[in-house]
């Protein structure tokens, strides 16, 4: 059944060169017929690393108006280009490093978890924190956006399913196992693996998920950890922010195995726009780039501004070196539909996590560019609403109705 909501503001007055020419585009028939869908199903982006940018000013609400064009801040991320994107619903990312020691990581989660809530308290008219998939739909109704959370790393929860537990109370609805370095239960992806996946502590966590209804996250996470992951989970599984591996080798990215087995669990693998995850172009010249930056790590604090402020400068003077296209992502796309099947497709942009863009893809303004780009290449409109938000809408639900079996069970 189709899921409808009120009007929105498809093209607010924003004086930003990025918003660029919203209004011709909207004239043409794809862009349209986009924006129409998105009217009546809610366009889901499984991860925006928002709360980030705001820790970047000690979240500090007065230092980032998030009402007007927040380019000039180096972001792409605001409301005029949310509204002119169709968002629907956002998962905010809740992402501390990796590096940080466990007490550290829960408190600066917390503080990342209070950024979100004050997201929604702010900006009212604009956002409604959403815990369900049935909230995600009644925002939408609402010509809001359903504000979500999204907890970055397992860390942060150190070592403590009481932690777990006090993370989805505040409001987390998915958790990324890992996040670049492998923890004491989970082996993360381009790490020293320790676990050949998940200790037993690490498959507890994972079954104590499913308890809560909090939806397992295998971005980042090894293949080894993918694949015990998917072994043990009751729930269907996510990746909020993930591409083929096919198309593009990043061992971040999704093999074809485990795109067959994730299907075969009923998950969903949320296509991302961070180029070195997008073309094998962009994933050589960005190595480049994690390179200097564990050079920076050498001098200053890891999340550091003197750390963020030299890589800055490092990344615009490099700036040529990202080469990926909006037709790569379609093409990502193309092959999870392929492998996975229509039914296991989503969006997982990763904005404001990384630096440089992917060419049509600059801000989430451009979200129904790629959706209109599917419309060329041949996908239905039901198709398309099932990539844009009813694929994950399903999943959240399934995974609300089995936590729910597992608590009577208990």
């Amino acid at each position: 059944m189709e899921e409808r909501a009120g009007e929105r503001r498809p093209f607010p007055q924003v004086p930003s060169p990025i918003l660029g020419n919203l209004k011709t585009r909207s004239k043409s028939g794809h862009i349209a017929e986009v924006l129409k869908l998105l009217r009546e199903v809610p366009l889901i982006d499984g991860h925006n690393d928002l709360p980030w940018q705001y820790r970047k000013y000690g979240n500090d609400f007065d230092a980032i108006d998030l009402a007007a064009d927040t380019s000039g801040l180096k972001m792409v991320t605001d409301i005029p280009r949310l509204r002119a994107g169709g968002i629907g619903g956002q998962f905010w990312s809740v992402y501390v490093p990796a590096t940080m020691p466990g007490p550290d990581a829960v408190k600066a989660a917390l503080e990342q978890i209070d950024v979100v809530h004050r997201l929604a308290a702010t900006y009212p008219d604009t956002f409604g924190l959403a815990l369900t998939a049935a909230d995600i739909t009644q925002i939408h109704r609402q010509g809001k956006i359903a504000s979500l959370i999204g907890l970055e790393g397992g860390h942060a929860i150190d070592n403590s399913l009481s932690v777990l537990g006090m993370m989805y109370q505040l409001g987390a609805r998915y958790m990324t196992l890992t996040h670049t370095k492998t923890t004491d239960w989970a082996d993360a992806a381009g790490d020293k693996p320790q676990h050949h996946g998940l200790s037993a502590f690490g498959q507890n966590v994972v079954l104590e998920m499913n308890r809560l209804g909090m939806l397992v996250d295998l971005s980042h996470a090894s293949d080894d950890t993918m694949r015990a992951a998917l072994k043990v989970a009751k729930a269907p599984v996510i990746f909020s922010h993930s591409s083929a591996r096919a198309v593009c080798g990043h061992l971040r990215n999704v093999p074809d195995d485990l795109l067959k087995r994730t299907a075969e669990n009923g998950g969903i693998v949320m296509v991302c726009f961070l180029p070195s995850f997008v073309s094998e172009r962009a994933r050589a010249s960005i190595a480049a780039a994690d390179a200097q930056r564990e050079q920076l790590r050498k001098i200053y604090p890891d999340g550091s501004a003197q750390l963020e402020q030299a890589m800055l400068e490092w990344r615009e003077a490099h700036a040529s070196f990202h080469e990926a296209t909006l037709s790569d992502v379609a093409g990502h796309i193309d092959h999870v539909r392929k492998i996975a099947g229509i039914d296991h497709i989503g969006i997982g942009s990763d904005f404001d996590g990384f630096f440089g863009a992917t060419e049509g893809l600059e801000d989430v303004s451009r979200f129904p560019d790629l959706l209109a780009e599917l419309l060329r290449r041949g996908y239905s409109t039901s198709e398309l609403k099932k990539i844009a938000g009813l694929n994950f809408l399903r999943v959240l639900r399934r995974a609300e109705k089995i936590s729910a079996q597992l608590k009577h069970l208990k």
